[in-house]
């Protein structure tokens, strides 16, 4: 069903980007909170008060009508977000910090999620990819692809930012906010979500910076604060300042910028980090690159990554250079250590056919998201060393060797695994 109000507010937005939203409040009614309700996943994990989807819906419209009476009068109060560390996808010990709220705020986010992106997705550039409506890490990928294809690039400035979502500055995202939306009650809820803090090992954990990685609401945050520090001042201030032709790409907090003179990148990266300092951000050193990329430069060119892809200049059948991708190897690398611990972990508690359709459906997920063209090689190098794992373990499912390699090429053939093929065309 669609949301008319909110189709509305977008197209204010859009018609006058000075347009000035005082009144918002008022979107918080049962109707809205009842269509969020329906939109929240109820597999997801609950909060600090056990409260699950299913629950909440028992008594839906009483719950419904009592958070509106609350909201109305200024008498709703986010719970803190339950903390907790979840695995690096490939790194044994390594984690990061994701953040759970209870199902109540998760309904009170969502609808201001779908405010706040009604109102600022259209002041959004065109450089900007992630968590945006219709657009996703492909339409960043081909983007890129087509700029270092169509356009003299010489140098590409590689940019990681430290631990971006820990670090944004509530205040100066607010008065960004604030540009936009002067209505007080909605602001206030605003600070209240960001200032309800974390729960962690039972204590409360209130910070003036971060908003936490899980939260609903946080990607659009996290995408406004973005648009003001790097996108806005890297279309007007630093493209009138460079002498080559500069594009910047981002997709979240990950970003490239192309530079067709080297001078450019290096005056580029320096004013990039005084301008991530002045919003209390900061680059990664260790992992922010400047590298040669050119199409007249191949063998001097070297290789970047974006978005779990190696960007690199390879040739095409008539001898010609051009800019291709294909599978990072690092992903590569950390996706097979999780394949093993995932058939270490369930190789004893499913039946072999039980299995083999679950793998099968992890595979099929990894090749619609590498299956881009140029990268058929690396799919299948990963599909040949992700069954070679599964087979591996299989054949440990008991004391004895119960699984051949002939046997499992046998079972292969009349299963046959999902195979490598172009989901997703760059050109």
């Amino acid at each position: 069903m669609l949301d008319t109000k909110l189709i509305r507010i977008n197209e204010l937005s859009t018609s006058d980007h000075k347009m000035v939203f005082k009144q918002l409040m008022h979107h918080f009614d049962v109707e809205s909170l009842l269509r969020c309700y329906q939109q929240l996943d109820g597999k997801a994990a609950v909060g600090s008060d056990g409260i699950t989807k299913e629950k909440y819906g028992e008594n839906l419209i009483e719950n419904i009508h009592n958070l509106v009476g609350r909201l109305k009068q200024m008498a709703y109060k986010p719970n803190a977000v339950r903390q907790v560390m979840i695995p690096k996808e490939g790194k044994r010990g390594a984690t990061r910090p994701l953040g759970i709220g209870n199902f109540e705020d998760k309904l009170v986010q969502k609808r201001m999620q779908d405010i706040l992106e009604a109102i600022f997705d259209p002041l959004f550039l065109s450089s900007s990819f992630g968590f945006r409506t219709g657009l996703g890490c492909h339409d960043a990928v081909k983007a890129l692809r087509d700029h270092l294809y169509h356009r003299p690039v010489y140098k590409v400035i590689d940019l990681d930012l430290s631990n971006y979502f820990g670090t944004i500055n509530h205040d100066k995202l607010m008065a960004m906010i604030e540009r936009k939306i002067q209505d007080k009650r909605f602001i206030r809820y605003l600070k209240r979500m960001l200032k309800a803090g974390l729960l962690e090992d039972g204590k409360i954990i209130r910070s003036d910076t971060g908003v936490p990685q899980g939260n609903i609401a946080s990607p659009v945050l996290a995408n406004i604060y973005a648009h003001f520090v790097l996108d806005e001042w890297f279309e007007k201030v630093v493209k009138s300042c460079c002498r080559g032709e500069v594009k910047l790409i981002r997709y979240a907090d990950d970003a490239v910028i192309c530079c067709t003179l080297g001078k450019d990148a290096t005056r580029i990266k320096e004013a990039m980090g005084k301008r991530l300092k002045r919003f209390d951000l900061s680059m990664n050193e260790e992992k922010t690159h400047v590298v040669t990329f050119s199409k007249a430069q191949r063998l001097a060119s070297s290789t970047f990554d974006f978005l779990g892809f190696t960007f690199y200049v390879g040739i095409t059948k008539g001898g010609k250079s051009i800019p291709k991708v294909k599978s990072s190897g690092k992903k590569i690398k950390a996706k097979l250590v999780v394949v093993n611990e995932w058939c270490r972990k369930y190789k004893n508690k499913y039946r072999l056919a039980e299995l083999w359709k679950i793998f099968c459906t992890k595979l099929e997920g990894h090749i619609q998201y590498y299956g881009v063209s140029f990268n058929s090689k690396m799919v299948n190098v990963f599909l040949r060393k992700a069954q070679n794992i599964f087979w591996k373990w299989m054949n440990r499912r008991s004391q004895r060797n119960s699984m051949t390699m002939k046997k499992f090429n046998d079972y292969r053939k009349l299963y046959p695994p999902p195979y490598a093929r172009v989901c997703q065309r760059l050109f």
